[in-house]
């Protein structure tokens, strides 16, 4: 145990045995069934369901590739219900091997030198206490019929795509809820890794005072991408610290983005936000025009890709129209902005198909099958993703 301990501590390969009755091979770990997780070791998470399971081991901060050896169907999500593999099915008793990206990480930020301004964490909402995204483990969700014979996890230095936004954007840690961007590692090959922080309520602007970009930025190298997608609460006028009017603050602090993420070789990326579904005589009412068009001018301005989310939800919920779009909507069609989980793949689609189209080095990197869509013609009865043990009946709080 004692080369466990060390081995998860200075981010070595671990390689887990959790068939009924392995053995402990040399380099190895065999996992009884009854083995619970304790900190700073590896195990099953308390939530179960059925045969339906999460799986920690402890890691530092980092990306790791996960290879899993199973059988039966399955479907995994990794930490806050990160799509990662969908409805991988095998014959009776056939096992496959298979392969995924997970991002790790903490709230912790290196203390700023003596006297300087800065923070030690990330200011992290009341809702986010407890979840998978923010602790000091890898997370392993798998759902469905799964038989799962192995798990390897091995750091690796991979491009890292992260994504800024918010709830529209963010790991949702509860059925029915779900967004775009925990969705988006699936599409990608075993060689990138996904770091989503948005966080649902946040604007450009409290992304910074609450030290998310600042977390976000000490990770980023030369060659990775940052995804940036914000307008549903930097128009709110009603929330007067964070508001940012279209035409002076919002394309301002768009640029701070952009320039942070060009200072450390990274490749900037804008993605205007996805429209509200609320109709209007069989058509959607826009209710985020000025925020699209200021992001579209600065992407046209400072030659920074633009991917065009907005025009792909109006035409993905027009095509369906006032009584089937709300079959893509969190809380039973009810709520108008937050999806669930059809919902999310669908936006994450159109995310991959702009990727391919107007970020080429990074679409060369999506599955071949992932890298176009044509949201006026959605397959919306193939859909369905395996709901997550976590469910709650709770309507995401803030944007």
């Amino acid at each position: 145990m004692l080369l466990v301990a060390l081995q998860m501590a200075m981010a070595q390969p671990l390689h887990f045995d959790l068939a009924p009755d392995a053995k402990s091979a040399p380099g190895r770990i065999a996992v009884p069934a009854d083995k619970p997780y304790a900190p700073g070791g590896f195990g099953y998470e308390p939530e179960r369901r059925g045969g339906e399971f999460l799986f920690s081991a402890t890691v530092p901060e980092g990306n790791y590739r996960v290879t899993v050896r199973l059988s039966g169907r399955t479907t995994i999500k990794a930490e806050s219900r990160r799509l990662m593999l969908a409805d991988v099915a095998t014959r009776p008793g056939k096992y496959v091997t298979a392969s995924f990206i997970v991002n790790v990480r903490t709230a912790a930020l290196a203390p700023p030198p003596a006297n300087a301004p800065g923070g030690v964490a990330v200011q992290l909402k009341s809702r986010e206490a407890g979840s998978y995204t923010w602790d000091d483990k890898l997370t392993l969700e798998f759902l469905g019929d799964p038989h799962v014979a192995s798990i390897d996890i091995e750091p690796v230095e991979v491009p890292t795509v992260y994504l800024a936004g918010d709830s529209t954007v963010t790991d949702q840690r509860a059925e029915p809820a779900a967004s775009w961007g925990q969705m988006l590692p699936a599409f990608f090959a075993s060689d990138v890794a996904v770091a989503n922080h948005a966080e649902s309520g946040e604007t450009l602007k409290s992304f910074v005072t609450a030290h998310r970009l600042d977390k976000l930025l000490s990770g980023m190298k030369a060659g990775d991408w940052l995804l940036i997608q914000f307008g549903h609460n930097d128009q709110k006028e009603q929330w007067p610290q964070t508001y940012s009017d279209p035409k002076f603050a919002y394309p301002a602090w768009l640029r701070a983005f952009i320039a942070e993420a060009r200072r450390r070789g990274a490749h900037p990326v804008l993605v205007t936000s996805p429209e509200r579904r609320n109709f209007d005589q069989g058509r959607i009412r826009h209710t985020l025009a000025d925020y699209a068009e200021a992001m579209r001018k600065v992407a046209r301005e400072d030659r920074v890709p633009l991917i065009d989310l907005q025009t792909d939800t109006i035409a993905l919920y027009e095509a369906l129209g006032p009584e089937r779009s709300p079959l893509l909507f969190n809380d039973g069609g009810a709520d108008k902005t937050h999806h669930n989980n059809p919902g999310a793949w669908l936006l994450a689609r159109a995310v991959a198909a702009g990727i391919a189209a107007q970020v080429p080095e990074l679409g060369a990197h999506l599955k071949p099958e992932f890298r176009s869509f044509d949201p006026a013609r959605p397959a919306l009865e193939s859909l369905h993703i395996a709901p997550s043990i976590a469910a709650s009946d709770v309507r995401p709080a803030g944007n």
